[in-house]
């Protein structure tokens, strides 16, 4: 696990509990990232798990969200790395999990924030990818935050293969 930011003693932290996902494409072994064009910077596809929602299904539904693809996951169902955040008044754990396509829909489902932040996805090797992420020069503290958590999940999914 990887620790990002530091617990202050006189904030009240919202908890928050979250997926990350590496998708892979079976046939030519990309995985997919997210460009973030405002912040510049990229991110794994993921996002909150619901009230009462099972990490695995909030998986599924974030990977058709946000990048229009069907996904199973792979391995044994266990994530593969976690990360714990302090930023503001967040304290979030993202938990990393690995995921193939099963189709792509093509039918993207983003919020209309997302929609404002200019989110598009792209498919790369995963090497390209992290040298991607790991190049990337966030312009805002949240991006960099993004980039320090999503760069040691990818890294961490790497070393687990």
């Amino acid at each position: 696990m990887k620790t990002i930011g530091a617990r202050a003693t006189n904030v009240k932290y919202i908890d928050r509990h979250a997926v990350r996902l590496v998708i892979k494409n079976p046939s030519t072994q990309e995985i997919v990232i997210i460009f973030v064009r405002k912040g510049s910077y990229y991110k794994l596809p993921g996002g909150g798990v619901e009230a009462g929602e099972d990490h695995r299904v909030a998986a599924v539904r974030e990977a058709e969200e946000e990048t229009g693809c069907r996904v199973t996951i792979v391995g044994n169902g266990d994530c593969f790395a976690t990360t714990e955040e302090w930023r503001n008044d967040l304290h979030q754990m993202s938990y990393g999990y690995s995921t193939a396509m099963v189709e792509d829909t093509g039918i993207v489902a983003l919020t209309e924030d997302e929609v404002a932040d200019g989110l598009q996805h792209e498919w790369l090797s995963l090497s390209a990818a992290i040298e991607k992420v790991a190049a990337c020069q966030p312009t805002s503290e949240l991006g960099q935050f993004i980039k320090e958590r999503d760069l040691f999940l990818m890294r961490a999914f790497a070393d687990s293969l």
